[in-house]
């Protein structure tokens, strides 16, 4: 039985393969990013962008792959999974949530084209189309969208999803999206997923909205401070309000059993003088 030859590596992929396992192995940050269907222009806007913060390396995945399997880094093997597209990789010493930031400010938003897929839901508004009457209103009812006319012009009655998240578009689809100016697609570096210190980060992960992110955090703080006083357990962030809170408590127990302090003594006259007066009334009816 002949031997099974073995395929043929050329020294150059070979030290491809190098240069990616030992940039992997040096930074602490590696992402896997889509470069499918980014422009060269847009590329090189994307570099620029990213001068001091990554260095953004391509070839093929296959190669990718191996360099992955040859890094030393734990768990760095699970980035395989996210070798989507057309991928390339970005090393880096940013942390990765800022580095998914300045990747989503560096794109801009495009029209999908046909045979792509919807990258997330595709939602055509209801409002105003600007088209006069004509067989535009055909063509939006063949794909669900409901249309009138108002003020002279087609409008959309009612929001319709015409294409859900990794459903591919078709030539027709695409093209009525791009008339209405709808434009799902964001040219830029998409990152599918992050490595740090032993940890898997995906997109859905890194793209928090940071608005909603520090509100969450204020309102954790606000509940943990108003827990902290009502059990009583003294920290550096609650200790003025705890004792502001004992005075008051004890104050209010003082003048609820008449106790005579510096601070209660002319609170309670006063209160006996009341009492006295409502006393002196009621016993002259």
């Amino acid at each position: 039985m002949a031997e099974k030859k073995q395929a043929h590596v050329s020294d150059e992929k070979k030290a491809l393969v190098k240069e990616f396992t030992d940039l992997m192995n040096k930074y602490p940050v590696i992402a896997i990013v889509d470069v499918e269907n980014l422009p060269a222009r847009q590329l090189m806007i994307m570099r620029r962008n990213l001068q001091g913060k990554a260095v953004l390396k391509m070839t093929k995945g296959r190669l990718i792959k191996i360099a992955i399997e040859k890094s030393n880094k734990p768990g760095i093997a699970a980035l395989k999974e996210h070798l989507g597209g057309m991928p390339a990789v970005l090393f880096s010493e940013e942390n990765p949530f800022l580095l998914f930031k300045t990747l989503k400010k560096s794109s801009s938003p495009a029209p999908i084209k046909g045979g792509q897929k919807a990258p997330k839901d595709i939602v055509v508004p209801a409002g105003g189309t600007g088209f006069a009457p004509g067989p535009i209103i055909g063509e939006l009812g063949a794909f669900g969208i409901k249309a009138g006319i108002e003020g002279g012009k087609v409008a959309v009655k009612a929001d319709k999803v015409v294409a859900k998240e990794g459903e591919v578009v078709n030539a027709k689809l695409a093209a009525i999206l791009q008339r209405l100016n709808i434009m799902p697609m964001m040219i830029g570096l998409n990152l599918n997923a992050a490595y740090e210190n032993g940890a898997i980060l995906t997109r859905s992960v890194l793209d928090i909205d940071e608005e909603a992110f520090i509100a969450s955090i204020v309102a954790a703080h606000m509940d943990a401070l108003k827990l902290s006083i009502a059990q009583a357990i003294p920290t550096t962030d609650n200790a003025v309000l705890l004792i502001q809170k004992a005075h008051r408590d004890s104050l209010g127990l003082a003048m609820t059993q008449d106790i005579l302090t510096d601070e209660t003594k002319g609170l309670i006259l006063a209160k006996a003088e009341a009492q006295a007066t409502a006393l002196k009334t009621e016993t002259n009816q």
